[in-house]
């Protein structure tokens, strides 16, 4: 349904300057490499014992954001959302754990169908309702890594309205079970 940021992208965010700071090239150990956006409608799951509900088409967006990291392994990493949705962004994160190295990990994000009706105000949900995504990864305080998946200035988030709260990580949602194999472990509160 929409085109991926890729690296051979004009909307590719490495083709304008990153922040002061964040390192380049070579030197960069963790790197975004494409952030996807979709609207999936919920998994439909058979079940017996309980009355059957009716059954909603009503669409989430989904953000996944496919990085690389070079160290064989990281502890932890967290992912800085920020979705802009009907002139507001929607900031979220999640920590992933246990990141080996390589190429093609993923990180995923949710807004569910009624955040985006709120955020909307009864505008119809189109590709073009998603304005802009910035995902940064962050590890121990330090931003490591950022892409938008258009262009724009960086940080261009901080000088817009908030709606937080709306957006969930994987295991918040009815897609928990999904996909184990392709998205990284989610840190838990216990944990």
């Amino acid at each position: 349904m929409f085109a991926p940021c890729t690296e051979s992208s004009p909307n590719d965010f490495r083709a304008y300057p990153r922040r002061r700071g964040l390192p380049s090239g070579p030197r960069r150990r963790l790197q975004i490499t494409k952030i996807n956006r979709d609207f999936i409608t919920t998994p439909q799951i058979n079940y017996s014992g309980a009355e059957q509900q009716r059954e909603t088409r009503e669409r989430w967006l989904r953000v996944d954001v496919q990085f690389s990291a070079a160290p064989n392994y990281t502890n932890e990493l967290t992912f800085k959302y920020y979705i802009l949705v009907g002139g507001k962004v929607l900031p979220g994160e999640v920590t992933h754990t246990n990141v080996l190295g390589g190429r093609d990990h993923h990180s995923v994000m949710y807004v569910p169908p009624h955040a985006l009706a709120f955020v909307l105000q009864d505008r119809p949900l189109t590709a073009a309702a998603v304005e802009n995504i910035a995902v940064q990864i962050v590890q121990k305080g330090e931003i490591k890594d950022e892409l938008s998946l258009n262009r724009g200035r960086p940080r261009w988030h901080e000088s817009l309205p908030t709606a937080p709260g709306l957006v969930l990580n994987k295991n918040e949602t009815p897609f928990a079970s999904l996909f184990w194999d392709h998205y990284e472990q989610i840190k838990t509160a216990d944990h």
